[in-house]
């Protein structure tokens, strides 16, 4: 027995994740990926290898990116700076042109291509394809030019892909009412696709382990959160800037149907795996 202890103690590993396999198999999970995790070489090649289990186990994984550095870089290697109002990316129509061009061209098609190297059957669609976002203007206090806000999301297209044993990647592009394209935030998108596909689990991907009561205290992690304490925490601005926009699209997905959402690290190794499919997990659970 004692020769064979090390194959039966991974044996005994994957009996301890077939209750998550059984719970959620047929089911759809979303996950957004931004900001480091897709550009650091291993965690983008962890990201895929996780995303391809998730599909051999029967789960149904719908990813939406973002690429806010791609972009940064793209308008400066051909000569046009960036121009923020609190935060946000003035878009002007060559900037979206640009925007476009490196979120459906570049980084869309670079997690497709690793996803399919890795045993994976990935298709990369836009915003903009079947009229899978429907966008508005932003109504904020500034003109930001072509960012849009979510209208409404009409889901035939992933849902075709899904049922055709795909993976769908999708850059959050929409669709103006003229035809035009507008830059959506990917945490926003990803809430609102999230829900429209009746997903389980909304899973956001970040540089960060999760939310903290104090966020130079790492003993201050919370594990597990309901959405009246994310309250308390936004009115108390513990909760800001970056991680703002990606508990708001926690909270709207929770509110809409999603039953957890999920703020974890994408640089841990398998970081997703883990959350997915174990008790303790690697970063913050929100529920209702």
């Amino acid at each position: 027995m004692e020769r064979f202890k090390i194959w039966i103690d991974k044996a005994n590993i994957l009996l301890e994740v077939l209750p998550y396999i059984k719970k959620f198999h047929n089911s759809t999970i979303v996950i957004k990926i931004g900001g480091e995790p897709m550009v650091d070489e291993t965690a983008k090649m962890n990201f895929a290898l996780d995303v391809v289990l998730m599909k051999y186990v029967g789960i149904n994984p719908v990813i939406i990116h973002g690429g806010g550095k791609q972009i940064t870089d793209m308008m400066r290697t051909l000569g046009k700076n960036p121009v923020f109002i609190n935060g946000l990316r003035v878009t002007d129509k060559k900037t979206m042109e640009i925007t476009e061009m490196v979120l459906t061209g570049l980084v869309n098609k670079d997690i497709v291509g690793l996803i399919n190297h890795h045993g994976g059957k990935a298709v990369g669609v836009s915003g903009r394809d079947g009229n899978l976002i429907e966008a508005v203007k932003w109504k904020g206090r500034s003109d930001l030019g072509f960012v849009g806000e979510v209208k409404k999301v009409n889901p035939e297209v992933i849902t075709t892909l899904i049922e055709k044993n795909f993976i769908p990647i999708i850059s959050p592009v929409g669709l103006g009412q003229k035809g035009d394209a507008y830059n959506i935030n990917a945490d926003t998108a990803a809430s609102r696709i999230a829900v429209a596909l009746k997903a389980v689990k909304l899973i956001i991907l970040s540089n960060v382990r999760g939310i903290y009561r104090k966020p130079d205290d790492e003993k201050s992690f919370i594990s597990t959160l309901k959405i009246k304490e994310i309250s308390r925490l936004i009115k108390k601005k513990i909760v800001t800037k970056g991680m703002l926009p990606k508990v708001e699209s926690c909270i709207y997905a929770l509110q809409n149907g999603v039953r957890k959402a999920h703020v974890i690290n994408g640089l841990i190794p398998h970081s997703i795996i883990l959350e997915i499919f174990t008790e303790a997990g690697v970063g913050t659970e929100i529920i209702r």
